[in-house]
């Protein structure tokens, strides 16, 4: 399955995108409000890959987000309704992760009986939140140490979208 943007191409993501999303979870600016610390290895990326691909067999929305070739990133709702994106730090602030949201979202609620979107996202993650309030997500709530990465507590805002 394919989806296309005016820039993008979302597409499901196989083995081969390794390399690339390595690359991704890997660099500590695009985990910095990731549920996981950076990955070290190249087999921590391998296992979340693999993961993420067998979700596709039950029910999972994954897509990964080529620019020109090239994967530059992740969006959907591997198990739903929770929704999220992640992109490398080269294409932040293009507009990418809206635009590859907009498109998923659209796809999810055509594809599946979701009756609404959920994301968690860590208060401080400025970006992140701005892309999901501008596809319609609103808060529902928080919570505080909600997730420890490293010797770091993290805390919670949740937004929801409704189906259209």
């Amino acid at each position: 399955m394919q989806l296309r943007t005016a820039r993008l191409l979302l597409r499901r993501p196989t083995l081969d995108d390794l390399e690339a999303f390595f690359g991704i979870m890997s660099h500590p600016s695009a985990m910095r409000y990731w549920s996981t610390l950076p990955h070290a290895e190249l087999d921590v990326t391998r296992v979340w890959l693999e993961r993420m691909v067998a979700r596709e067999a039950t029910g999972g929305e994954h897509f990964a987000i080529e620019l020109d070739g090239v994967v530059i990133g992740e969006v959907g709702a591997g198990r739903l309704p929770e929704f999220g994106f992640i992109l490398h730090p080269d294409h932040w602030g293009h507009g990418f992760a809206t635009e590859a949201s907009r498109t998923a979202i659209d796809h999810i609620f055509a594809a599946t009986d979701a009756a609404e979107l959920k994301a968690d996202v860590d208060p401080r993650n400025a970006g992140s939140l701005r892309t999901l309030r501008k596809l319609g997500f609103v808060e529902t709530g928080g919570a505080e140490r909600t997730f420890l990465l490293g010797d770091e507590w993290c805390d919670s805002i949740y937004l929801a979208l409704k189906r259209p």
